[in-house]
């Protein structure tokens, strides 16, 4: 062979071996890069024509996908959409999957390489392929109780089992229904995407878990856990009177009941000169520590998605001191307010929180199973019970007497916290019961009533009763 020949066969054989190697690329390292993009319909097709898998919340789906005679061969349909949207997401054509549509995509489709042995078994027998079930741990009563005793006020309410981290509840008001995302009309699709994302009112936030909100005195149970951390208890006296931030000339204020009270006493009327000096005296530092130990600064539900709650770095004495009644820079989830009010239960122990159960292959076998784990210990066991027994004296005769349950023992703690002038404070309660064993947040964002009838006993503490009740 002559050197133009070889060197013709060199060049062709170089440029085959670097085809194969950019084909082998391509379909191994950018296969899902150019199976998400959404150009690239045929792929979206094919996903659309496949029997996903049902949401289950106890033995009702709350997403399915039903056969119709179009090009989809399946349409997915949502039983009660609004109520369960922030948990189950949509699954769009043209908007793709949110939430538990998203994060559990592949099991649903049936694709997940968990499946891998069913699939194999449906492809030799000639049975149709189908998605996998995802059973969450939702209680159906309990949300829908949420739902009704939110009574259309903007808001949401988390619950859950604090001995497991199990959520029962999970209602973010208003919300959407996701059949007008999933429809195969996709020219109402469209039109209901920019309707719902052009909305003020936000219908598509998940204000349960991935919008954080200044707690107002509900925080002051993470400042009562580190100030009994510090030493005190619960007969410690604290000053009450009237406080002048440092290096301010503003004054927090209210009536406690006395210039010398106790610690309890000062949680029970949610004094807020007492806890606004007790943050001053025990530091930014402690604060905070205190506050990371209970799940601030930490992202909750993966499944479903969450932002940290915040305690602010770099602040003065009086920016503590406003930080540690649940203002200035302080921010909460109403999920992370409840993990406060369930760790305090549960002994001082954070359990990390979970939204499903178990997942089940088209033959009904356990692929996946969710096991409780420990998040945390936010304080110790005795700084727990005195907590729990503050909170039960805030029930039993302070701001939240409107939670209590003839037989159950409800501990909680009410709050309100004014942003700004311009709109209506924030209404809060976070409680736990010993019958069921449950913790609920519940956080009103705007009640649409005078912001002088604004109060979280008055408002949350009626609807975390209800969904206590609806749980028992």
């Amino acid at each position: 062979m002559n050197r133009p020949i070889r060197g013709v066969a060199v060049t062709a054989m170089v440029m085959f071996t670097a085809l194969l190697v950019n084909l082998s690329y391509l379909y191994v390292g950018q296969q899902d890069y150019l199976n998400e993009r959404p150009e690239n319909r045929r792929v979206a097709d094919a996903r659309f024509g496949q029997d996903r898998g049902p949401i289950m919340v106890g033995n009702t789906a709350v997403a399915q996908s039903k056969p119709v005679k179009d090009r989809f061969k399946f349409q997915r349909s949502y039983a009660q959409g609004k109520l369960y949207a922030p948990v189950t997401g949509f699954y769009s054509y043209l908007y793709r999957t949110s939430a538990l549509e998203a994060s559990y995509s592949a099991e649903l489709s049936g694709v997940d390489d968990s499946q891998f042995l069913t699939r194999l078994i449906n492809g030799l027998s000639g049975a149709t392929p189908r998605g996998a079930t995802v059973e969450t741990t939702l209680d159906a009563k309990a949300q829908k109780a949420a739902w009704d005793a939110l009574d259309g006020r903007k808001g949401a309410v988390v619950a859950i089992d604090y001995t497991t981290g199990a959520v029962k509840t999970l209602v973010s008001y208003p919300s959407y229904d996701p059949n007008d995302l999933a429809t195969h009309d996709l020219a109402a699709s469209t039109e209901a995407w920019k309707r719902l994302n052009a909305d003020p009112a936000r219908p598509l936030a998940n204000r349960a878990t991935r919008e954080i909100y200044s707690p107002g005195s509900t925080f002051k149970l993470v400042t009562a856990a580190a100030a009994l951390d510090s030493g005190m208890s619960a007969d410690t006296e604290v000053d009450a009177s009237p406080f002048k931030l440092p290096g301010s000339t503003k004054v927090i204020a209210g009536g406690c009941g006395g210039t010398k009270i106790t610690l309890a006493q000062a949680l029970k009327v949610s004094c807020n000169p007492a806890f606004a000096r007790l943050g001053a005296e025990l530091g930014a530092d402690a604060l905070r520590e205190q506050a990371e130990k209970f799940g601030f600064g930490t992202k909750f539900l993966d499944d479903i998605g969450s932002a940290a709650s915040v305690f602010p770095e770099d602040i003065d004495a009086a920016q503590t001191a406003m930080s540690a009644i649940g203002e200035y820079e302080t921010a909460a989830t109403p999920l992370q307010m409840a993990m406060v009010s369930a760790a305090i239960a549960n002994g001082g122990t954070v359990m990390d929180p979970y939204i499903v159960n178990q997942v089940l292959d088209s033959d009904l076998k356990v692929v996946s199973r969710t096991r409780p784990s420990q998040q945390s210990v936010a304080l110790s066991d005795q700084n727990a019970q005195e907590l729990q027994s503050m909170m039960v004296e805030v029930v039993q005769s302070g701001t939240g007497f409107r939670a209590q349950i003839p037989g159950v023992t409800v501990g909680g703690k009410t709050g309100t916290a004014r942003t700004s002038p311009d709109r209506n404070p924030y209404a809060w309660f976070t409680a736990w019961a010993d019958d069921p064993s449950v913790a609920v947040c519940v956080f009103i964002e705007d009640a649409e009533i005078p912001s002088t009838e604004i109060a979280g006993g008055r408002l949350a503490a009626p609807i975390a009763k209800a969904v206590i009740e609806a749980l028992r």
